[in-house]
């Protein structure tokens, strides 16, 4: 009878570095996103407002009778805020990232792997904010390169440079603090439909609060207490839009960040417990 050595041996097969996990949490996710028909219905209605600023940089470029309708920095800025609506309801679709894993037990499972904290809130955010980039940063890019194609030249750009990292610095910023509000938001509970209305919530309530405060105190600094707000004060200064904001641009600057900063802190915070538990 032939005797078979069951000591050691030597693992012959591919090792995944550590630190990529986070890529198979994003990729998953992101698949799993793209097989829901009404979120890539919304992707795609998303797209409608380009296809309208497409058509009216072709009709202004070739058409001197519709020259009003030629572009300028406010027209960027006009469509990054038209986006605004998509980005609210993408963010609100993308609201059960960690809820599902709550409410599944799951978490527990990510944890229990050797996969840090770090890599299952990157794996969380990536898929968030590509989509989000998406549907902010990556048609305001395509409609300046079709006002180049259509007019056949560059002075448009090179007479207004800073377009382009306005509308990336804008696009980033309302992306990141939008996923990262959601996931904070998503980290508290295990429904997803009790996160979305907890995200509808404060951005209507918050609003709603500044207006009210506005009108008592008269003072319109209470616009600190809207995120929204906040954004357009930053989106109007990057612009080089003129106009009177109720804060200064450093104070709306902060609020924003310090938004941010707590999202992460509760996103990490929770996760931690669970990582304790598990």
């Amino acid at each position: 009878m032939p005797i078979h050595d069951q000591g050691y041996r030597r693992y012959e097969g591919k090792r995944a570095p550590h630190g990529q996990a986070w890529w198979i949490i994003a990729r998953t996710q992101f698949l799993a996103a793209l097989k829901y028909r009404p979120f890539v219905i919304l992707l795609l209605v998303s797209w409608v407002p380009f296809i309208g600023r497409a058509v009216q940089l072709y009709l202004s470029t070739s058409f001197q009778q519709v020259s009003m309708l030629a572009a300028t920095a406010q027209t960027f800025r006009d469509f990054l805020d038209q986006q605004g609506l998509f980005v609210f309801l993408v963010t609100i679709a993308l609201g059960g990232a960690i809820a599902d894993d709550r409410r599944a037990n799951a978490l527990q499972l990510y944890l229990s792997k050797p996969l840090t904290r770090t890599e299952y809130i990157i794996g969380r955010l990536v898929p968030a904010l590509g989509v989000l980039l998406g549907v902010t940063f990556v048609p305001a890019i395509l409609l300046i390169l079709l006002q180049i194609a259509f007019s056949g030249s560059t002075t448009f750009i090179g007479q207004n440079l800073f377009l382009l990292p306005a509308i990336t610095l804008v696009s980033l910023t309302q992306s990141l603090l939008s996923a990262s509000t959601i996931l904070a938001l998503s980290s508290l509970s295990k429904s997803r439909r009790f996160v979305s209305i907890m995200y509808a919530g404060l951005i209507f309530f918050t609003a709603a609060m500044y207006q009210v405060l506005r009108t008592i105190t008269g003072n319109r600094a209470w616009a600190a207490v809207s995120p929204g707000d906040m954004l357009d004060v930053v989106a109007d200064a990057v612009f080089r839009i003129r106009a009177n904001p109720p804060v200064p641009v450093p104070v709306a600057v902060l609020v924003i960040a310090l938004l941010i900063a707590a999202s992460f802190w509760v996103l990490e915070r929770k996760i931690r417990v669970v990582e304790v538990v598990a």
